[in-house]
């Protein structure tokens, strides 16, 4: 059970980046050991290690970095824990978007949602309840979240993942074309709100395609 709290410090921000990572490989999003987790406090930045099970996170597991992103104290380098490959990215919405929270899932909805129109640049919504979840965007709103092309290496997303937030300033998410999402909001609670929220309207483009159902009025559901 994820305690709906605000963080108070440090160890905090530590404990929840466990217990979000548990709540989300029960949803898919972090198996494999694929996704990420960060958390701001203060000054602080605290981030999950790449390359680990996500639903065995520990506090004592999880990197502490600066406000440029550059590592303060982590766990016994002899352990082999290296700081997330999503750090770059990361590091854009806390500076681009004042950020306190950002988690970066390999949601399937997600996934298939860029597949609809491989040329699209950006996932649009509107009419549809759950949008109002995402904040400042009310239900007859049309709603954009940017699209950008995969790469080899999750790092190499940075430049273009931050260019897409230049872009699509209502934007809470960026989507990663056959990968999955980066999702932000001004605390971990937002963020985690953003998250289900796009999840779920991911998965009504992705079903409205498959029954042949406009997701919005009078337009094709991604453009």
């Amino acid at each position: 059970m994820i305690r709906q709290q605000p963080v108070t410090c440090g160890d905090d921000a530590k404990r929840l980046i466990c217990e979000l990572g548990a709540h989300f490989y029960t949803q898919g999003w972090v198996s494999g050991t694929g996704g990420g987790i960060s958390i701001r406090h203060r000054k602080r930045i605290y981030m999950a290690p790449s390359g680990v099970l996500k639903e065995a996170l520990e506090p004592d597991m999880i990197f502490e970095l600066d406000q440029d992103g550059a590592v303060i104290s982590g766990p016994d380098p002899a352990l082999g824990y290296r700081v997330s490959e999503c750090q770059p990215l990361f590091m854009h919405a806390y500076r681009q978007r004042g950020a306190g929270a950002v988690l970066h899932a390999h949601s399937q909805w997600a996934a298939l949602a860029t597949m609809i129109d491989e040329q699209a640049p950006a996932f649009v919504t509107s009419h549809l309840e759950m949008q109002k979840g995402l904040s400042g965007v009310g239900y007859y709103d049309q709603h954009s979240v940017p699209i950008i092309d995969n790469t080899a290496r999750e790092c190499e997303l940075a430049d273009s993942l931050g260019e897409a937030m230049a872009s699509y300033p209502q934007a809470h998410a960026v989507l990663v074309r056959r990968h999955g999402v980066y999702v932000w909001g001004a605390d971990w609670i937002s963020a985690k709100r953003h998250a289900e929220c796009y999840d779920y309207l991911f998965a009504m483009a992705v079903r409205c395609h498959g029954l042949g159902i406009p997701l919005t009025p009078n337009r094709a559901s991604v453009i």
